[in-house]
């Protein structure tokens, strides 16, 4: 009964999700912002719920993972604790939520919600595995929630109003002498979203616990580090955006220097990991370093590209945690210990008799593995056809026309290391196939169970279509980015109490 209900739950999430991307989608090129104001209090004080075309697209792919977490999870892996389904549904409330706010303190509240429901799911199934990791997870996200806290009680202190549409307007108009506070005070919210999304020096924590979680949640756990993305980007495009007078553009060289140098430490984490899901999380890493590096530009083709990565890329490393949990059945390292290969000796060259190259057959599970590994392996490196590199080279063709950045030089340097980590990263994946498929022919194929092979099966099916309908999605995602980088259609709407279904 439970079962059943999660499942339905997760699915009608995500027909509500793609119906909400169509209807803030429906005015066409101009674009609709849909709002809905708790109780009919004043703006400055009123909680508003805000849905444009960049939050929809956040909300629909929270559902695509909340699908896939809750369908995959119910052959084993919600049987190793109490509660798991429950947990899973109050992460997808904290997501939605935190997705669609339109201020700042319930943006405060729907992150704790889901951190608060992430924790049970980390530690799920307990034992030291877990424990360890996922105390110091917890420690580290209490620290950046108090943080926030923080940062919300001095933006509050200068400014009076904690909706974003409403800091939208006044920020052009806060006098010089406290202008400086409110600029701590953003600062330090800056801070606590840099933590969340694991952005470098602040997120070592992530390929550690991630690891710990039963494959299932961290497939879930993907898409929460793009909250913290998703909170910065709203806060540097609508409150400092253009135009907010002598605070426009605060921080993005720090953006972008956060950016690069974490996608720096994940391709190096990536070239240095044992094991899967340490791959899986630091390819985590590369994608937010990539996404702080795109959006600290403010170039609307850059953004698109990027915001297209962000949707390719979550789903690519929530199929791989996935991938994962069939691989090592037991929910263990893949190949912890790897065994090494033989040395080529070339006096041996030819030295085959006939029985040596007989066709070897190749087991079921292990084809069907293989084949998901490799769709894995393009779409997180960024390896042509899959949407992996359509998404990367979306980012390149801007860069290469060297758009306004916030420093000389920032375009190339991005574009070299975006190039750079594909390669990078395709070593690191290609390694891990070599030792997980060749270096242990004993290997006993594992137990492909249906109820988590179909999700998956689904999710990569879902990605080779893309591949080639590209076009529908693509476009759309474009006019998000428009929409994203004309903040005034946002403020009118909440500020004016416009198109409130």
């Amino acid at each position: 009964m439970e079962a059943g209900l999660a499942l339905a739950a997760s699915f009608a999430t995500l027909i509500v999700a793609l119906l909400l991307a169509g209807a803030a989608d429906q005015a066409g090129g101009q674009g609709l912002v849909l709002t809905y104001r708790l109780g009919d209090w004043p703006t400055n004080v009123a909680i508003v719920l805000v849905a444009d075309r960049l939050s929809a697209l956040m909300v629909l792919l929270a559902a695509i993972l909340g699908l896939l977490n809750t369908a995959s999870s119910l052959s084993r892996w919600a049987r190793l604790g109490p509660y798991y389904t429950a947990l899973s549904q109050f992460l997808m409330m904290g997501l939605n939520g935190a997705f669609l706010t339109g201020d700042l303190f319930n943006l405060f509240v729907f992150f704790e919600i889901l951190l608060a429901a992430s924790y049970g799911l980390l530690l799920h199934g307990s034992g030291d595995r877990r424990v360890a990791p996922g105390l110091h997870y917890i420690v580290i996200n209490l620290a950046a929630s108090l943080l926030f806290l923080v940062g919300v009680s001095l933006i509050f202190g200068v400014t009076g109003t904690l909706n974003m549409a409403a800091l939208a307007e006044m920020v052009g108009q806060v006098p010089p002498p406290t202008r400086s506070l409110l600029h701590v005070g953003a600062s330090i919210l800056a801070v606590a979203f840099l933590v969340k999304a694991a952005a470098w020096p602040l997120g070592f924590w992530l390929p550690r616990a991630y690891d710990a979680a039963v494959p299932p949640a961290s497939a879930m756990f993907a898409i929460m580090t793009k909250v913290g993305i998703y909170a910065l980007l709203r806060l540097s495009l609508l409150v400092f955006g253009g135009e907010a007078g002598e605070s426009a553009g605060l921080g993005r060289e720090w953006l972008f220097f956060a950016g690069v140098a974490t996608l720096a430490v994940g391709v190096v984490g990536m070239l240095a990991a044992r094991d899967m899901r340490r791959i899986a999380g630091y390819s985590l890493l590369v994608s937010v370093g990539t996404l702080l590096g795109a959006i600290s530009f403010g170039d609307t083709a850059l953004l698109a590209g990027a915001l297209f990565y962000m949707f390719v890329s979550t789903l690519g490393a929530a199929a791989f945690y996935q991938l994962s949990g069939l691989i090592g059945p037991e929910g263990g390292d893949a190949f912890e210990d790897p065994p090494t290969l033989e040395a080529y000796d070339p006096e041996d060259d030819g030295l085959l008799t006939e029985d040596d190259e007989r066709a070897v057959a190749i087991p079921a599970p292990i084809g069907i593995l293989s084949a998901g590994f490799l769709i894995c392996t393009l779409i997180i490196a960024g390896i042509p056809p899959l949407p992996g590199f359509m998404a990367k080279f979306a980012m390149l063709g801007p860069l290469l026309q060297e758009p306004e950045g916030p420093m000389s030089g920032a375009a190339a340097l991005l574009a070299a290391l975006l190039v750079g980590s594909s390669l990078l990263a395709l070593i690191a994946m290609a390694r891990a196939g070599i030792q997980i498929w060749w270096a242990d022919p004993g290997r006993i194929p594992p137990t492909i169970r249906l109820g988590e092979a179909a999700p998956l099966g689904a999710l990569l099916f879902g990605l080779l279509v893309l591949t080639f309908a590209i076009e529908g999605p693509y476009t759309f995602i474009q006019r998000a980015a428009m929409q994203a980088l004309a903040p005034s259609q946002y403020s009118s709407a909440v500020v004016e109490g416009e198109a409130g279904p």
